[in-house]
């Protein structure tokens, strides 16, 4: 039967879907990242990309014009900034044998690479999340008490935060950005079940987490809010597992996330993707180790996970006790 050689890589369109489909329903699983951080496909590796400053679209110039004068007339500086795409990638091994042998059990070539897939969405997830949960990164403010305390008055520290993020930069905020942690906890604030009790249905804790998502939105006032649920081993290797959030409880951020494909849309990040290499945000392929009788199963992408502009996002702290 006719094999590839070892120097032959398979571009594997039908796993190509799967990891299509496996992204697309990341949310669900608790995988954010590039909801707050959109993909934007670029021609090239790294590159500048122009920047136009608040100052240039603000300002209140004199506009008045009196006859036979001239019209004033706008200039403004530009700013740059830049980009530059890193390769990541998974690779799974199936050998010969072990396909056979588990043959009856499950499919392992799926398997493979389902594995390779979320290795790479969950190594993503935390370098976006150490980009948005940073106060080194936006502004922030302390919340006065913590909204894991039933007393708590989020609805109040929302409505400051985004005033906050008015004055800094002209937007208002979309999305609320949170773990799933801080949004149980908030089910449980005396103020927001008071609220909620008299929509129609009262029973939101029983709610699955997108309908209760929706609702809070709608209580503070943002188009959604994104929750983020992804988990990671924390332990070295070879020790026992320590299961810790992705997503930090201590910080809520209230973000505007592009909606549009448009870079000029105001947003807090994108995801840049460099298309001539990774045409979609994750490539799937297969190539033939024969010394090993094995498949190579690989999953990559080639992003950069970028700030935008850093006032479209402002921070809550000491979001939990």
């Amino acid at each position: 039967m006719p094999r590839p050689t070892a120097a032959t890589t398979l571009q594997r369109p039908d796993l190509g879907m799967l990891a299509y489909e496996y992204n697309a329903t990341a949310s669900q699983r608790g995988f954010i990242g590039t909801l707050a951080m959109p993909a934007f496909f670029v021609p090239e590796q790294t590159a500048d990309y122009p920047v136009i400053p608040i100052e240039a679209l603000l300002k209140l110039p004199d506009t008045k014009r009196a006859p036979r004068a001239n019209y004033n007339r706008g200039d403004y500086e530009f700013e740059t900034d830049t980009y530059a795409c890193i390769e990541n990638g998974w690779e799974e091994p199936l050998d010969d044998v072990e396909r056979r042998l588990y043959a009856r059990l499950f499919d392992a070539e799926m398997v493979a690479v389902q594995r390779a897939i979320d290795i790479i969405l969950r190594v993503q997830e935390k370098r976006i999340s150490a980009l948005l949960f940073n106060t080194g990164n936006f502004s922030s403010t302390g919340v006065a008490t913590e909204w894991s305390t039933i007393t708590s008055t989020p609805y109040a520290d929302v409505i400051a935060g985004k005033q906050s993020m008015r004055a800094n930069g002209g937007l208002e905020p979309n999305s609320l950005i949170m773990s799933k942690k801080v949004l149980e906890n908030l089910l449980k604030v005396t103020e927001v079940r008071t609220s909620l009790q008299y929509s129609a249905d009262k029973q939101i804790e029983f709610m699955g987490k997108d309908a209760q998502a929706q609702m809070l939105a709608r209580y503070f006032g943002v188009d959604r809010i994104l929750v983020g649920d992804a988990i990671y081993d924390s332990a070295k290797k070879k020790q026992s597992f320590s299961i810790s959030d992705i997503w930090d409880d201590e910080y809520v951020m209230l973000a505007k996330v592009s909606n549009a494909p448009d870079i000029l849309d105001p947003s807090v990040g994108r995801t840049f993707v460099w298309e001539e290499d990774a045409p979609g945000m994750l490539v799937t392929e297969q190539y033939r180790e024969e010394q090993k009788r094995s498949w190579i199963y690989r999953t990559r992408q080639h992003t950069d996970e970028e700030i935008i502009f850093a006032n479209a996002g402002y921070l809550l702290s000491n979001i939990t006790a």
